[in-house]
């Protein structure tokens, strides 16, 4: 935790992530990554320079397959650590896979359970959404955008949403999805099991399994990518001037 805790001050730091008077909503999806930036975020709240107040969101999707011995877990961790949860019940699901039956849902279901999110922080007075996106998503990102959009382009750390007056933070962009799964299994923090029909099942999960096969056959590739991703100087990309002389 103290690694982990470290590298999110870092992340939290350059990029001026929290400001005082910040009221901050983390999106709890009760997966791995989100659980652990609830934990970490919850730890950094005690000797943050920064005066800010934390609540948990979770989407309930409608899935009926759901364990409710894991819901249970998570509220009762919410509650160990003084964070309300408010859990908000939606028919997602149920649009996606019964109504319209989307044979490739994955895009709609991110932007539904976004606006659900965005809704209820905006309710409970929220002027910020924390993510739970590491290093590793970053990359994954960018890889699917290169290979499904002919584009170098991956989310920011912060970004700030017009419609909705919400800032978007991601307090794990410098931690590693490795150093995630070891933190969570050793703090036993509570992970509900995705219920989702096309949880592993995604181009993004592709994605992930190349830049695995990368980094094994060429060493430390991935953290080569991360490095042109947060150095942007590093890129040395194209532009549209004209060649001197011309």
């Amino acid at each position: 935790m103290q690694k982990l805790l470290s590298l999110a001050r870092k992340a939290i730091s350059d990029y001026k992530m929290i400001e005082n008077g910040d009221k901050i909503a983390v999106g709890l999806s009760g997966g791995k990554d989100s659980i652990t930036l609830l934990a970490v975020l919850a730890a950094y709240k005690k000797f943050a320079p920064e005066k800010f107040d934390l609540i948990a969101i979770n989407i309930d999707m409608g899935f009926e397959d759901v364990d409710q011995n894991q819901v249970q877990a998570t509220k009762d961790f919410c509650n160990s650590i003084g964070v309300p949860l408010i859990i908000e019940k939606t028919d997602i699901a149920r649009i996606i896979f019964d109504e319209r039956k989307e044979k490739s849902p994955c895009s709609l279901c991110s932007k539904m359970r976004r606006g659900a999110l965005n809704n209820v922080a905006i309710d409970h007075g929220c002027n910020k959404l924390a993510l739970g996106h590491h290093a590793d998503d970053v990359v994954e990102t960018m890889m699917l955008s290169l290979l499904y959009e002919g584009r170098f382009s991956t989310f920011m750390p912060i970004s700030y949403m017009d419609k909705s007056k919400i800032t978007l933070i991601r307090p794990l962009v410098y931690i590693e999805e490795k150093q995630i799964n070891w933190t969570a299994k050793r703090l036993g923090l509570p992970v509900i099991v995705n219920p989702c029909p096309r949880d592993k099942h995604t181009k993004r999960e592709d994605v992930k399994q190349l830049v695995r096969n990368l980094d094994e056959q060429f060493v430390d590739s991935k953290k080569h990518i991360m490095s042109a991703i947060f150095n942007p100087e590093r890129n040395s990309l194209w532009d549209k001037a004209k060649p001197k002389g011309d």
